[in-house]
C-alpha cells in the first residue's frame, strides 16, 4: 500500500467521514479557506491512480468512494513505524509511547483497560 501526501490524507479524512460523496460534497467538508475545485480534483486522481479512491459516474458528475478502509490504512503505517523506528518491537513502541506523550494518569488507565482485554482475549 502506497503513503498518502498530508493533503490527500487530508482528503481522504473527508471521505472515510461521508463514505461516498461528489466533488460539492467534499468542498463543503472542507473548513474556510477552501481548497480550489481543481486542486481538490488533482488530488483526487492522485488517490484514484494510488487505488485508494474509485468513483461511480452519474451522467457528468462522480460520485467518489474510498477503496481502503481508514484501520488498514493506519494500522499498516503504525506497524511500519514500529518496524523502521522501534526494531520491530512492540514493547518498545508502547514504553515510548508512554513515556514521551504526556499522556494523563486517566488515559494511561484507559490503555491499561484496553491492554488487559486484548489479553484476556489472546487467553480463549
Amino acid at each position: 500500500m502506497q503513503q498518502l501526501t498530508n493533503s490527500e490524507e487530508q482528503l481522504m479524512e473527508h471521505l472515510w467521514k461521508l463514505e461516498k460523496a461528489f466533488m460539492k460534497d467534499l468542498l463543503e467538508a472542507y473548513p474556510k479557506p477552501k481548497p480550489a475545485t481543481t486542486t481538490v480534483a488533482t488530488l483526487l486522481k492522485r488517490m484514484i491512480d494510488k487505488q485508494f479512491v474509485a468513483y461511480t459516474e452519474f451522467g457528468n458528475s462522480r460520485e467518489y468512494y474510498p477503496l481502503v478502509k481508514k484501520t488498514d490504512y493506519f494500522s499498516k503505517h503504525v506497524n511500519g513505524l514500529i518496524s523502521s523506528f522501534f526494531n520491530n518491537s512492540a514493547s518498545q513502541f508502547a514504553s515510548f509511547f508512554t513515556t514521551e506523550t504526556n499522556l494523563s494518569q486517566t488515559e494511561l488507565e484507559e490503555l491499561k483497560k484496553i491492554i488487559d482485554s486484548e489479553i484476556q482475549k489472546k487467553k480463549k
